[in-house]
């Protein structure tokens, strides 16, 4: 009779050390300031476009004037532009085009890139942001608190804060105009000239964040060339569009204006096919 007491008391533990186990979880689940896992949000953004058919046939048309003058065989060729070498197209991807035309070469470029973070308290958004912040420094734009790299040697800013380099400038109208000549006096795109909308500058209204630069080169006796940056950001995607002109004479100076404006509207119909 004595072993019935004893099965009942070890079930009696077995369920004492059950009801113990489950309560202590639980006790230490609901500790105030207990850590929890937090994993950040990923971005809004899981695929790229096909970069070399983003730009519609008649905007590269507009861009690459020297199309219009080649064969129908030429020009398809020429419209398909080349695609860039990466090697993982689901994070990045480019497309580049160029032409040439008796009075000037142009040449345009654009790139994808979808920022996906690893680090699980990092979004992909906040990631993308900083890795665009740090190419808005890097172009140390004019009135920039936070220095970038030091451009390109011979080149300028273009117009610049600090004026240009002598033969790089735009006519005092601020406007230009293809063919224009350089003026090597005066401050073109200093505070308060008609030049000034025309500075290297954080752009609104585009996407999330956006800036555009403009860089005149020359090395040596060959003519100068202008290009044209628009970078800005949409949720987890960086996209850079570079269009640029040589001038066949080298006493003529490539129009900023026409480069920009042709430049930011391309960034515009480029964040409509993201956000597509």
């Amino acid at each position: 009779m004595a072993y019935v007491p004893g099965v009942a008391l070890l079930a009696a533990l077995a369920a004492g050390c059950s009801a113990g186990s489950d309560g202590g979880t639980g006790d230490a689940d609901s500790k105030p300031g207990s850590p929890t896992a937090t994993i950040a949000a990923p971005g809004k953004y899981r695929t790229l476009p096909a970069p070399c058919r983003a730009v519609p046939g008649s905007t590269l048309k507009d861009l690459l004037p020297g199309v219009a003058e080649l064969s129908r065989q030429q020009q398809e060729r020429a419209l398909r532009g080349s695609a860039t070498i990466t090697y993982d197209t689901d994070r990045r991807v480019g497309c580049s085009w160029k032409s040439d035309a008796p009075d000037s070469s142009r040449n345009l470029s654009i790139d994808f890139e979808r920022v996906v973070s690893y680090d699980p308290t990092v979004s992909d958004d906040d990631l993308a942001r900083a890795l665009y912040v740090k190419k808005e420094n890097a172009a140390e734009l004019p009135g920039s608190a936070t220095p970038g790299l030091a451009p390109e040697k011979g080149a300028t800013r273009s117009p610049g804060g600090e004026g240009e380099a002598k033969g790089s400038g735009r006519s005092g109208d601020g406007q230009g105009s293809a063919g224009s000549s350089a003026s090597a006096s005066g401050t073109p795109g200093a505070p308060g000239s008609p030049g000034e909308e025309l500075r290297p500058r954080v752009l609104s209204g585009l996407a999330d964040a956006a800036f555009l630069d403009d860089l005149l080169t020359r090395a040596g006796s060959t003519a100068q060339h202008r290009t044209v940056s628009v970078v800005f950001r949409t949720s987890n995607v960086l996209v850079t569009v570079r269009y640029g002109e040589q001038p066949a004479l080298v006493t003529k100076v490539p129009d900023s204006k026409e480069l920009q404006d042709k430049a930011q509207a391309l960034a515009r119909k480029l964040a409509e096919v993201i956000s597509e």
